[in-house]
């Protein structure tokens, strides 16, 4: 049986359309559903344009909060899509403890650095400042805690000597469209080993 995924995305989605790209042949699981917390995210026009179904659930009509009534209407789309895992790819809301229980076990995210390090925002610069030889990326379950669930992969880089945050980025990101597909795939095939690209 094939497993569904549902993708998460805030912006212009290129973790999303890696992800996506990846599922076919003979991958075990297909994208059934992308949903933005922003209407006018980039991502969602990518995913329609690849085929996948799309829909929007406004975070601002909900006020600051994280708040029962955006994670209801999230869930509402989740529940028709029907997924069997969560993607979480440049989703950047924070989820609360009650909707993260909900899916324990079958959410992922991708976060820009070398988890435990660098748990957050920012995380090139502090890479950088913190005099980082190396930094990367890292695929984890979610968990209640921010960036603190298990990792299932790592993809490291050189920092160089005249590295700014924006060309770390940059490097890291190209990680990033190698190392989520590469999980994914194992993670639906019910492997949870650890993956590390380089």
């Amino acid at each position: 049986m094939t497993t569904r995924v549902a993708i998460l995305i805030s912006g212009g989605g290129s973790n999303m359309a890696a992800l996506v790209r990846d599922m076919h042949g003979d991958h075990p699981a297909r994208p059934v559903l992308v949903v933005s917390d922003r209407p006018e995210a980039r991502g969602l026009s990518k995913a329609a344009a690849m085929g996948v179904a799309v829909a929007d659930v406004d975070h601002r009509r909900f006020g600051a909060g994280r708040g029962a009534g955006f994670e209801h209407a999230l869930q509402a789309k989740l529940e028709e899509a029907r997924p069997d895992i969560l993607c979480l790819a440049g989703f950047m809301r924070i989820l609360t403890p009650e909707f993260v229980s909900h899916w324990q076990g079958r959410m992922l995210n991708i976060h820009p650095s070398l988890l435990p390090k660098y748990k957050g925002l920012n995380t090139h610069a502090r890479a950088i400042e913190a005099g980082e030889r190396e930094a990367g990326c890292s695929v984890h379950e979610v968990t209640a805690e921010l960036d603190g669930g298990p990792v299932l992969g790592r993809a490291r880089v050189a920092v160089a000597p005249d590295e700014t945050p924006r060309t770390l980025a940059a490097k890291v990101l190209r990680l990033e469209h190698r190392l989520y597909p590469a999980v994914l795939r194992r993670f639906a095939a019910g492997d949870r080993a650890s993956v590390w690209l380089s």
